[in-house]
This record gives C-alpha cells, sequence and structure tokens, in this order.
C-alpha cells in the first residue's frame, strides 16, 4: 500500500470519480448529465425549490447552478415559478418531461447504489453514509480557520 491508498482524499476523489464517470456515460444517452440529475433528484425530493436550497442540496456552484438550470429549462424539464408566498423569490419545479426523466434515472442510480455498496452488510452502509455526511460537515472547519 502505497502512500496515497492511505489518503483520504484520494481515495473519496478516486471512489467518487469512477461513479461519476461511469453514471454519467450510462445517462447522457439520455439527454442527461451528472449536474442535471442531481438537479432532478433534488426536485424528486422536494419539488418547488429555491436556488439557494438547490445550492446547497447539490453542491453545484451558483453560476454553474445558474446556467445549468437555464439550460434545463430549454431543454423543458425545469420551469421557474414566482414563489407565492414571496413574490421576490423564485422556486424551481420539475415539469412533466423533467419528472419522466427522472423515473428513467431512478432505476439507474439505484443500481449504481446497489454494486457500489456489495458485500456491505445494510449497517456497514449507514456508517459509512453517516460517515460521509460528517466528512463533508467538517469541512466547514476550514472556512473557520
Amino acid at each position: 500500500m502505497g502512500p496515497l491508498d492511505g489518503y483520504l482524499p484520494y481515495l473519496l476523489n478516486r471512489a467518487g470519480a469512477r461513479i461519476a464517470a461511469a453514471f454519467s456515460e450510462e445517462v447522457r444517452p439520455l439527454g442527461a448529465t451528472l449536474q442535471i440529475w442531481r438537479v432532478l433528484a433534488a426536485l424528486h425530493e422536494r419539488d418547488g425549490r429555491r436556488m439557494g436550497d438547490l445550492r446547497e442540496t447539490t453542491s453545484i456552484e451558483v453560476s454553474t447552478l445558474t446556467r445549468l438550470v437555464d439550460g434545463m429549462e430549454k431543454k423543458g424539464l425545469v420551469a421557474r415559478r414566482r414563489d407565492a408566498a414571496d413574490a421576490r423569490a423564485v422556486t424551481l419545479h420539475a415539469t412533466p418531461a423533467g419528472r419522466r426523466m427522472t423515473r428513467i434515472i431512478l432505476p439507474i442510480a439505484a443500481r449504481y447504489e446497489k454494486v457500489a455498496l456489495k458485500g456491505f452488510s445494510e449497517a456497514e452502509a449507514t456508517v459509512l453514509k453517516t460517515a460521509l455526511r460528517r466528512l463533508f460537515d467538517n469541512m466547514d472547519g476550514l472556512r473557520k480557520s
């Protein structure tokens, strides 16, 4: 085992990049990208999100997210609407085409999770996911130091 094999950022990036590349290749013929999928999955979880909430949920940088949503709107996958409670705010909604794409990609995403977690018990998978969430949150400490 070399020094890289023990370096957490390397291991995380290596695993994430492998999953992302294969998933991206599979959804490309559907007219989707990994980032489009993140937005659609977030809207599937809760439709009518504001852009700031989407940025937090998807971890996509604001300017990239704005361009992405513009493109998704042109493709007819999402629609922006004024928030009924706050006319200054805009919410994002999946269109029927966006929901159709989501229904097609959901089983693909489930298969990727199943393959990635092969050999993990349910308890191990839960511990791994909890640890990754905590690791993500811990990175806020870099901003404070």
